[in-house]
């Protein structure tokens, strides 16, 4: 065979080279990845020694043999979208809350704990997405509380004090010290309360109107003392009624009452009335499903604080209207929903993969403040820089000031080494009109920053104030 030609034969299952050149006389022929030349003749392409240089004809022999046509290769399986065996029943968001799989190099938020998965796992399909509730009895602002009308000298160890006093050893309380934090404003108009749980929140605020000292009461304008106002922060969801409550058994009132919307709480109950009489009134508007009168624990003493829940959730508005202010005794009835705050859209706590029910809570009751809470703007490592920090600190301050002037800028950064401190990731800007922060809201609302894009929302001044993230 001459030394410059191709010789003919049946195609092998190779895949040549694309860049692979043969002579053919003066002509030069493109081989396909195919194993066709141009002109659609299969061809197999042994290239010649006297055409190439011995160590060109060496690589292009060696492309040949170790290469496979494109349908012949073996996939790699890449394990997107496809769950590991026994693992079908358990969502993605199941697995994020379960705090296993943080993100690539953050910590994770609590210690690793299989079994908590494996809960997952086992259970039905059909209760899979709902195991792992969004429970806003759950959040922070469900623990916390405003006192306002502070005494002159109070300090926030002394109100934390005089809250564990208030509500240690009493029957409805199962913690010790439940008021875990205090922070007052720079002004010293209200004060910040956290609790352990929501459930002494709500006890707590049943505690409204009472005086720290008398001495160290607010006068009011009649000269009487005037103790703290209680109330609950703008952001508080009201929570419905939780799933793994006992089914009501007619003529069986529960002492259990949970925090719901039909939860009501009577307070201003002369101390020296017993339960029953209580009872009886609320029960001259409907049946009860649940009822507590609070005593201290030690000496069975009542606090003149009682909660409650009727059989029929219409019986609730009836009762506020008809029994509120009644006189009792030597003293007047107070009847209120225990639980004041937004009310959820859905009627039921919602399971980790119905987010975007969340997102339809009732925007309406929010109310509108000069205060901006931007989202998805940072993360906790481009705030430990100092240079950085700044960089990012002046260019929110630029772009806000576009629409108003920004009386505050607050941008938490990681604390004591970690970089899950409170409020890490998120942007506060104070306006100086609430028109300001509605223009930069609108504005800035869907923005990119850093390839980001930015989620804007009111915040609570209040909350702003003693950053309450």
């Amino acid at each position: 065979m001459a030394p410059d030609e191709v010789r003919a034969a049946k195609p092998r299952e190779t895949h040549i080279h694309p860049v692979a050149i043969t002579e053919l006389g003066n002509a030069k022929t493109d081989i396909l990845v195919d194993g066709r030349s141009e002109n659609g003749t299969e061809i197999e392409a042994i290239v010649v020694a006297g055409s190439l240089r011995s160590g060109q004809r060496d690589e292009n022999e060696a492309i040949e043999a170790t290469s496979l046509r494109t349908d012949h290769r073996k996939r790699r399986l890449t394990q997107w979208d496809i769950k590991p065996p026994g693992y079908e029943n358990v969502t993605a968001e199941q697995a994020k809350i379960s705090g296993m799989f943080p993100l690539p190099g953050a910590p994770r938020q609590q210690a690793v704990d299989p079994s908590r998965l494996q809960a997952l796992v086992n259970q039905p399909a059909a209760a899979a997405t709902e195991s792992s509730a969004l429970r806003p009895s759950n959040s922070r602002q469900a623990k916390r509380l405003f006192a306002h009308n502070l005494p002159p000298n109070a300090t926030d160890a002394a109100l934390v004090s005089f809250f564990n006093l208030q509500l240690n050893g009493l029957n409805v309380i199962e913690s010790i010290d439940p008021c875990v934090s205090s922070q007052i404003s720079k002004d010293h108009s209200f004060a910040l309360l956290e609790f352990k749980g929501a459930n002494e929140a709500t006890v707590a605020l049943a505690l409204d109107g009472i005086t720290m000292e008398e001495h160290e009461a607010v006068a009011t304008a009649n000269g009487g003392a005037r103790g703290l106002e209680l109330r609950r922060p703008k952001d508080y969801i009201v929570p419905s009624a939780p799933e793994d409550q006992p089914p009501y058994q007619e003529g069986v009132i529960s002492n259990q009452v949970p925090d719901s919307p039909n939860k009501l709480c009577v307070t201003n109950i002369p101390l020296y009335i017993p339960e029953e009489p209580v009872t009886m009134l609320l029960k001259s508007i409907g049946e009860l499903k649940a009822f507590v009168l609070v005593k201290d624990s030690g000496t069975d003493e009542s606090r003149g604080i009682a909660f409650c829940e009727y059989v029929d959730a219409a019986a609730t508005a009836i009762a506020v209207e008809s029994l509120n202010g009644m006189e009792l005794g030597d003293k007047h009835l107070k009847i209120t929903h225990a639980s004041i705050g937004v009310t959820q859209a859905a009627g039921l706590d919602m399971g980790v993969n119905a987010m975007s029910m969340f997102a339809k809570t009732t925007s309406a009751d929010l109310e509108t403040t000069r205060v901006l809470q931007l989202l998805n703007m940072v993360t906790a490592d481009e705030l430990i820089n100092n240079e950085d920090y700044e960089e990012i600190l002046e260019d929110v301050q630029e772009e806000c000031s576009k629409y108003g002037q920004v009386l505050d800028l607050k941008i938490p950064r990681p604390a004591g080494g970690s970089r899950q401190s409170a409020g890490v990731g998120k942007i506060f800007v104070k306006f100086d009109t609430v028109e300001s922060a509605t223009n930069a809201l609108k504005a800035l609302a869907g923005r990119k920053f850093s390839d980001r894009t930015v989620v804007t929302t009111y915040f609570p001044e209040e909350s702003f104030e003693v950053d309450a993230w």
